[in-house]
């Protein structure tokens, strides 16, 4: 016995109104998100092209000195240094920036939109209640659905996969400011308060330090997650790493698809490691003062 279920006309009905009520949604808004990011894509258009216009020794040099300025991890520096010199020997060294260029906008606006908001979840309930199911929602919905309405309202490109990747990456960033904050010590809270500290204070001299590394966790997978939709967002002509596989998946290309996946990888492991190793610099630093 069949599961009861709507008849076909209605179900299509369904269908098409949801598809008309986007499509007239984008065609009276379109134009103006795609304005509302102009200086999102002028950012990551010439933040990629600084990347690929840089020679590979500055680069390499300029991102060990960041990366021993941020760790004092010589052995993070070396593993950066053989990484990135093996992926410009199998010519993945332009496909590496521009998806590291990618990544890295991305990031920062998780970063910029999502602790934010994990604030507020931490300070209000009722924003609490509202927005956890829509990051429940947000993580189980599968990654390939972000494109359509990405598609629907800004086309193909950049833009439209850099929204992608932000919209599949932010949730970790915004879940882990709230619990940081939220496991905070009420008395240390109460007692700021009771010595007369505004809000504002609280947060920046007491709250944010003290979630600083739940919240670097949240950093942490939202990086993650944004290498892991590159791949996916190479569909929609996000050019890069990601496309280099989508390219071998069609081809059939072991090789290319091998090649490809270890660079994204060795990208993965490499930000990976730096966040960590700057993390447990700054703890031994507090312990220290």
């Amino acid at each position: 016995m069949s599961f009861p279920s709507l008849d076909r006309e209605t179900i299509t009905v369904l269908k098409k109104s949801i598809d008309s009520t986007f499509r007239e949604f984008a065609s009276n808004w379109g134009e103006w998100f795609t304005e509302l990011l102009f200086p999102v894509q002028w950012t990551l258009i010439h933040f990629e092209k600084l990347l690929l216009a840089t020679p590979w020794y500055v680069f390499l040099g300029v991102i060990s000195l960041l990366l021993w300025k941020l760790t004092l991890n010589w052995k993070l520096i070396l593993g950066f240094l053989i990484s990135f010199t093996l992926i410009g020997l199998v010519g993945m060294w332009d496909d590496t920036m521009r998806t590291l260029a990618i990544v890295v906008v991305s990031t920062l606006i998780c970063i910029v939109v999502g602790i934010p908001i994990g604030i507020l979840m931490a300070k209000s309930n009722i924003a609490h209640r509202i927005i956890l199911p829509i990051l429940d929602l947000m993580q189980t919905i599968p990654s390939f659905v972000y494109l359509i309405p990405v598609i629907m309202l800004f086309g193909l490109g950049k833009v439209p996969g850099l929204i992608a990747i932000c919209f599949f990456a932010i949730p970790p960033v915004i879940r882990f400011t709230n619990i940081g904050i939220r496991e905070i010590n009420k008395d240390l809270t109460e007692t700021a308060h009771a010595l007369g500290l505004r809000p504002i204070h609280i947060l920046r001299l007491i709250e944010l330090p003290l979630a600083r590394n739940v919240i670097f966790g949240g950093i942490n997978q939202t990086v993650m997650m944004a290498l892991a939709m590159v791949v996916i967002a190479s569909m929609i002509g996000v050019r890069g790493l990601g496309s280099q596989v989508m390219n071998s998946i069609g081809n059939g290309y072991l090789g290319l698809g091998v090649i490809s996946g270890l660079s994204i990888v060795a990208l993965a492991i490499i930000m990976d490691r730096t966040i960590q190793a700057h993390n447990k610099r700054h703890d031994k630093w507090r312990e220290k003062k």
